[in-house]
């Protein structure tokens, strides 16, 4: 997948910007402040429809501004696509893919799959199991269409389930089988996301430890976790039994905290590395080869199972990264023949530099 034009208009602090980029290798170059992260934030909307930073689509408008405007020409291997996702001020979004519209925006995750490291990657250890599941759940639904229609299943059933939960609780009323209409459809959903997520996550844990191993020397050894409420005894060959039980085990629990308390919707990734949680004893610079690396395994596996190669944005990267975790990682980028990159950096010199190791075509736009 290339992209190979990008138009923008009123979006975050940009009036009015056109590219044409490389197939290979993209450089933003500019001083901090200037909105190099926000051109790598519109091609993540090109991808999948909203913003990596968490931003509000309707607060991603310029000011003063009534719309923002994000036209890309994508390259799929066999024709010429052009994506355009518009967001007025006072209407729904909008996306198009050669000017006709997405009946759901779900519709479009996995044509233009990309992989994003930034600085805000960070959020994955520091932050709460709330932001390990977003990330988990994103991985797989660009190369899991049935996966994330589960997701959204399974979503909109816990929050009908905690919505009954509470009218109970308001009205001194309790109806098991009313709650029961509940229970199936979240049992249903939810074990098949619980099997995706275990085997998923089983799937990339060696690409994770090959990829750090480069990058860090060797130096430490790093793992992954899956961690649900569905594994101690979940039995195959009766998968719906596990999450059954769960909800009956915790009925009364969740009559009085007037919620769902047991479920997928509370899992976790537990990151570590020598045996320790990564968190507590990972310096800046072991955090962040771990994130390179699971990012780039996560690369890895859309290219495996999909056959497309998403594009990689790096924004800031070699930020708390010493010369010889930067080295190892453009030696990874030599090896893997990633496809378009797309970089920002505050230090021309640096990028000019970097790109000539590389040895690939590339262009740089200063900002």
């Amino acid at each position: 997948m290339i992209i190979s034009n990008l138009k923008i208009l009123n979006f975050k602090n940009h009036q009015e910007r056109n590219f044409g980029f490389s197939a290979q290798i993209n450089c933003f170059v500019g001083n901090n402040g200037v909105g190099k992260t926000n051109i790598l934030d519109a091609l993540h909307y090109l991808s999948v429809a909203k913003s990596f930073l968490g931003n509000t689509d309707l607060n991603n408008i310029k000011t003063d501004e009534d719309f923002f405007t994000i036209e890309g020409t994508v390259d799929d291997g066999e024709k010429e696509n052009i994506i355009k996702v518009q967001q007025p001020k006072d209407a729904k979004k909008l996306i198009k893919k050669n000017d006709k519209s997405y009946d759901r925006i779900a519709d479009h995750i996995g044509f233009l799959p990309s992989v994003i490291i930034s600085p805000y990657d960070s959020n994955l250890i520091s932050d709460s199991g709330e932001s390990r599941r977003r990330f988990l759940d994103a991985m797989i639904s660009q190369t899991d269409f049935e996966y994330l229609f589960n997701l959204i299943q399974y979503q909109k059933t816990v929050q009908q389930r905690n919505a009954l939960l509470k009218s109970f609780a308001k009205n001194r009323y309790f109806d098991a089988d009313n709650l029961e209409i509940y229970n199936q459809p979240l049992i249903k959903f939810g074990t098949k996301i619980f099997v995706k997520r275990q085997q998923f996550t089983d799937s990339i844990l060696p690409l994770i430890q090959s990829y750090y191993e480069t990058i860090s020397n060797g130096k430490e050894k790093v793992t992954v976790n899956y961690q649900s409420d569905l594994q101690e005894g979940f039995d195959y060959s009766q998968p719906d039994q596990k999450f059954k039980n769960l909800l009956l085990e915790n009925l009364e629990k969740d009559r009085a905290v007037t919620y769902t308390s047991k479920g997928i919707h509370k899992d976790d990734l537990l990151f570590e590395m020598n045996g320790n949680s990564l968190k507590k004893i990972g310096s800046q610079g072991q955090q962040k080869s771990f994130l390179i690396a699971l990012k780039l395994s996560q690369m890895n596996r859309i290219k495996e199972l999909t056959g497309k190669t998403p594009i990689l944005l790096l924004d800031d990267i070699f930020d708390k990264l010493d010369d010889s975790r930067v080295s190892q990682l453009i030696e990874l980028v030599n090896q893997e023949h990633f496809g378009q990159i797309f970089i920002t950096d505050t230090n021309k010199e640096r990028t000019e530099n970097l790109v000539k190791r590389i040895n690939e075509e590339s262009k740089i736009f200063e900002l």
